[in-house]
């Protein structure tokens, strides 16, 4: 595993080696949903948010 801070709370996460990029991850402290942004180093931002699209 390897940890680094949300960056909403920064609280510690930890997420798996297998882990790939672009993956949605849980902060356990505030609950937010991260996206893996790059795994080495790890970096982590906050996961767009999904849009209905309407019948598109």
């Amino acid at each position: 595993m390897t940890a680094t801070a949300c960056p909403e709370c920064e609280g510690a996460i930890e997420v798996q080696d297998s882990a790939r990029q672009n993956e949605i991850v849980e902060c356990p402290d505030c609950l937010s949903e991260l996206e893996v942004v790059t795994k080495d180093p790890l970096v982590v931002a906050m996961a767009p948010e999904v849009e209905e699209d309407w019948g598109e």
